[in-house]
């Protein structure tokens, strides 16, 4: 029976405090012109982000009484976990070939593919924002000059707007 569920412990308010996280680090970078600061910030920025959200959805589950490594939670996150792998692994190749102003389209072009792998699994709402997160993606593949701009729109703005929408249709 577990397996037929969508997985459900997608945590709205966790979202909403994952994209204000985001803001200050999009100010921060915008500082940096795509040098090792900037990088510093923002991998600074994902390691507090998975953890927000880990342990937001550790806490949804939980009161949900369905464990986050059930049969639905386990398929988001075998989905999710590759896209967003390789956005980690083409990092440091980019930034050394002088190419960091690529990293936002990168990352939020392969977190949305992430997200919409991983959403497949869970309430219908989620593909349609690793959607929105693919689309600021390729904006910032094509505008590099806004990529602080799009990672404050993606990973802060759409992690905000979406994680209020589903904390109040999904039980925070």
């Amino acid at each position: 029976m577990e397996r037929s569920v969508a997985f459900t412990a997608i945590p709205g308010w966790g979202m909403v405090a994952v994209g204000a996280t985001a803001l200050p680090a999009a100010w921060l970078a915008s500082r940096h012109a795509f040098d090792l600061r900037w990088l510093e910030i923002w991998i600074t920025e994902a390691v507090l982000a998975v953890s927000v959200a880990m342990v937001a959805i550790q806490n949804k589950a939980a009161r949900s009484g369905l464990p986050w490594t059930s049969g639905p939670g386990r398929k988001v996150a075998l989905s999710f976990a590759p896209p967003v792998a390789a956005a980690a692994l083409l990092t440091a190749p980019l930034f050394r070939a002088h190419l960091g102003h690529t990293l936002p389209g990168t990352w939020l072009l392969l977190y949305g593919v992430g997200v919409i792998a991983g959403g497949a699994f869970s309430v219908s709402i989620v593909p349609v924002m690793g959607v929105c997160f693919m689309m600021v993606g390729a904006a910032a593949l094509f505008l590099p000059l806004l990529g602080n701009w799009a990672m404050a729109a993606g990973f802060g703005g759409l992690h905000i707007l979406f994680g209020i929408w589903i904390a109040r249709r999904h039980g925070g």
